[in-house]
């Protein structure tokens, strides 16, 4: 399947794994990588040292393309990017901050640079910044969200005719009609998260990746809405965050409630009750833990069979 997006990374199906803290190390990204898409390290939870090591390890377990993510809210992030550039690593997808402040520096060490928006203000701002490709991440996804709750589907149009960047669409895809609906409004490709999660390589704990795959529908909700708006399942930690928002808690409040840890405490120590649980919505299209080439395999299966579908239809 060949696209811009394909070319610009050099992979066989335009599906990326997204770099998720505490769930993306080198596990995972190689066997993206393997299978034909595009793995990402998540170095949001990871010291410039523990990615140098990740880096390392990826590139032992691949002899495919793959990248980094690196949120630019991180407070070492200068350091994550002198190890992504003296590592020589050439595909980096920024994140949570403005992507002007890194993408020519980045660029002149021949690195690629996709940056992550919700936005339409952001889409030209990155366009403008001299970036490779952009990630529109709907309102659906886990993680860090856009305050504007602007669902997928809305924000691929909107991005699509406001700049002409390779466009790759996150928040809400699973499967592969899925990847199909993503590439008919727009997009050139997709960027899944909660669906990796749930894989034998995720680094996420076996805990977590149970209660994502027993997570139904409305399984999960937008929370953090005055600091970064990150998508939860609802658990005891939820509960209080709740009880302080609708109590009309200050942002200094809510950082209280937060302390230092509690992504790692849920998502990788394994306590589903006051650990935070970022995923997406998607984690209700989930029902069983599978290594991550059989995903993106299935992914492209299902891909094919529902164009032929729709070929084949009166449509």
């Amino acid at each position: 399947m060949n696209s811009r997006l394909t070319s610009l990374f050099a992979i066989d199906f335009p599906i990326i794994q997204a770099g998720m803290i505490w769930c993306s190390g080198w596990r995972l990204a190689s066997a993206v990588s393997n299978a034909g898409g595009l793995g990402l390290l998540g170095a949001g939870s990871m010291s410039p040292e523990v990615l140098e090591i990740q880096i390392r390890k990826c590139k032992a377990a691949t002899d495919k393309p793959f990248g980094v993510n690196v949120p630019l809210l991180y407070p070492r992030v200068e350091e994550q990017f002198e190890t992504i550039i003296r590592e020589g690593v050439k595909i980096v997808f920024t994140s949570a901050g403005n992507p002007a402040l890194w993408t020519s520096r980045l660029k002149e060490h021949g690195i690629t640079v996709v940056h992550v928006i919700a936005n339409v203000k952001s889409a030209l701002k990155c366009e403008q910044s001299g970036v490779d490709a952009i990630v529109a991440e709907g309102f659906e996804a886990g993680g860090h969200n856009g305050k504007e709750e602007t669902t997928t589907f809305t924000l691929l149009p909107l991005i699509r005719l406001a700049v002409k960047l390779p466009l790759i669409a996150a928040g809400g895809i699973a499967t592969g009609r899925g990847l199909l609906a993503a590439l008919a409004l727009g997009a050139e490709g997709v960027q899944i998260g909660s669906r990796f999660v749930a894989s034998d390589e995720s680094s996420a704990h076996p805990l977590f990746k149970q209660k994502i795959v027993e997570t139904g529908d409305g399984g999960t909700f937008l929370a953090l809405k005055k600091l970064v708006p990150v998508r939860l399942i609802k658990n005891a930690f939820f509960d209080q965050l709740q009880q302080l928002e609708n109590s009309c808690a200050t942002p200094e409040e809510m950082s209280g409630l937060l302390g230092k840890g509690r992504a790692r405490l849920g998502m990788f120590e394994g306590n589903m009750e006051e650990g935070e649980l970022e995923i997406g919505q998607a984690a209700s299209l989930i029902n069983r833990i599978k290594p991550a080439g059989e995903i993106v395999r299935e992914i492209m299966d299902e891909f094919n069979l529902a164009r032929k579908e729709l070929r084949d239809s009166e449509y």
